[in-house]
């Protein structure tokens, strides 16, 4: 009878050798991959030129005064963050709605309830104004406090509380 179902697998000597190179093996080979991906250097980590060549800036600052003004392109322009407004900024209930309110309540985001929908104010109309002062003011649910220009005047935000009120009336 042949000797078909044998293993090359002999003794239990071979089989601890396999098995340990089961595991070593690949791992070797992940850790050699990981090196030829990063491109790592033996020796660069140390070394400070070659650190502070890895973490150099992308770009730089260049004056004005320190180049050929021939060769000056002017900037594109950029758009400059404005202050947050103030009551000088806003004058009335319809300027502080548009600044403040429009965003939210022109759309109902958020559930905000837009301008002029009487089914959705009534309900809010029923608590009461001062109700509806307090949440203008101090924030409820999505809506941040003074719907987000926190530097305006408890007095605008209740003047375009009361403009959005006077839209369903």
């Amino acid at each position: 009878m042949s000797d078909e179902h044998s293993t090359p697998i002999q003794n239990p000597k071979q089989l601890i050798i396999v098995v340990v190179l089961a595991f070593v093996i690949p791992i070797v080979v992940v850790l050699l991959l990981t090196q030829l991906v990063t491109g790592f250097e033996v020796g660069a980590a140390g070394d400070p030129k070659k650190v502070l060549e890895r973490i150099r800036p992308v770009g730089e600052i260049v004056l004005v005064s320190a180049i050929d003004k021939s060769t000056v392109v002017a900037p594109a322009p950029v758009a400059v963050a404005a202050a947050a407004p103030t009551i000088a900024d806003v004058p009335d209930a319809k300027k502080t709605y548009d600044t403040a309110c429009v965003a939210c309540h022109g759309a109902g985001i958020a559930g905000a309830p837009k301008l002029g929908d009487k089914a959705v104010w009534i309900p809010r109309l029923q608590t009461g104004i001062e109700s509806l002062y307090a949440a203008a003011i101090k924030g409820k649910g999505a809506m941040p406090p003074k719907g987000g220009f926190t530097t305006l005047p408890d007095a605008a935000v209740k003047a375009a509380v009361d403009l959005m009120v006077a839209a369903v009336k």
